[in-house]
């Protein structure tokens, strides 16, 4: 994709205007390449968003039998259109007399994603189902697998390219001399995963899993031509968890997650705390600081009330790249509620720590 870019000794004041505005189009189509070419969409939260992280997480909630939840980020705001990504998703357990010592998880999840002044677009929605098998009296072996549809579109009259450029300033009436065939493109998406926990005793549970996502490598572009280069390239997960009674008044949660994809890799480490504020568990009070490696440093605040969570993150840069969002960073909000079925009854094998009995 070319842009202008102007020079020369003395410019008028209307033409540094067209310059930072030349420079800015040249930043947003960056952020575009490097979203269209590189990492996933992703959350700080990511333990909030267990079925993005790991498909086997779909119905993988030993203490519950369903969850639902809503997340919101919105990140570099100190840029004209900042980036906003919005998920929603939910999963329940099933078929739970069906199988000796296991159950079945079915779930689904909504991601939306608006990126930057060209109005970048992803809408995803995924299918999500996974098979969760108890080894023992102190081991749970998960696998899974979600499909489901992605579509991505772009508003091209947002940019600015060398063909329109008159002498004096852009017209976006002429051809932009670029081979766009379309404005927006859709395609199938398979990932899958496997997950393993460790129940421990009553007051530690350790739990891990790998995932592979895009392991159809589909095709993505808006271009007329497509090559190898445009398909989006697999992405590999690996998280670890653990959660850690250490008293009736406390718990605490060390997790670590890492995503690699085409040669970008995202790596976050840290810790979060609950604390039994009523003394039964119904009121938790929640807090966490979390590293994103070479990023951004994260901070979390939150609040469970019976079985409703709600928590809050911020990103504050910590890389060069807060010379451009003006130390900036991101704000995210995660919500979920879970629970059992009325008609539950019976004891769980495996569970994790908690304040209630």
């Amino acid at each position: 994709m070319k842009t202008t870019q102007i020079t020369g000794n003395s410019c008028s004041e209307k033409t540094q205007r067209v310059h930072r505005k030349v420079g800015l189009a040249v930043f947003m189509v960056c952020c575009l390449s490097l979203e269209m070419q590189a990492q996933d969409l992703h959350f700080s939260q990511f333990m909030n968003n267990p079925l993005l992280t790991n498909p086997a997480n779909t119905g993988f909630n030993p203490d519950h039998d369903y969850r639902v939840g809503a997340s919101y980020r919105n990140q570099w705001t100190s840029i004209p259109v900042p980036y906003k990504t919005m998920s929603v998703w939910g999963d329940w357990q099933v078929f739970k007399n069906r199988f000796e010592n296991g159950w079945l998880g079915l779930g689904g999840v909504l991601l939306r994603d608006v990126a930057g002044s060209g109005n970048l677009t992803s809408t995803k929605a995924y299918a999500s189902a996974a098979y969760h098998q108890e080894l023992g009296y102190k081991s749970l072996l998960s696998a899974g697998f979600n499909v489901g549809y992605a579509s991505k579109s772009v508003d091209l009259t947002k940019f600015h390219f060398e063909s329109q450029w008159t002498g004096k300033f852009f017209d976006g009436g002429y051809p932009s001399g670029e081979n766009f065939a379309y404005t927006q493109v859709g395609y199938l998406d398979l990932q899958a995963g496997l997950n393993y926990a460790y129940f421990a005793s009553d007051n530690l549970y350790i739990n891990g899993g790998v995932s592979m996502m895009h392991i159809n490598e589909p095709n993505e572009t808006f271009f007329s031509t497509a090559t190898n280069d445009t398909k989006v390239p697999r992405r590999y997960n690996v998280f670890a968890n653990a959660s850690i009674k250490l008293n009736d008044q406390w718990i605490i949660n060390p997790n670590a997650y890492y995503s690699g994809q085409a040669g970008a890799s995202e790596v976050v480490g840290g810790l979060m705390a609950q604390y039994n504020l009523s003394g039964d568990g119904e009121t938790q009070l929640i807090g966490g600081a979390y590293m994103r490696v070479g990023d951004a440093a994260v901070a979390m605040l939150g609040l469970e009330f019976k079985n409703i969570r709600v928590s809050f993150t911020y990103d504050a840069t910590m890389s060069s790249l807060k010379n451009y969002n003006g130390s900036q960073g991101g704000a995210e909000f995660s919500i979920m509620k879970f629970g059992s079925y009325n008609d539950f009854s019976g004891t769980r094998q495996s569970r994790c720590p908690s304040f209630k009995d």
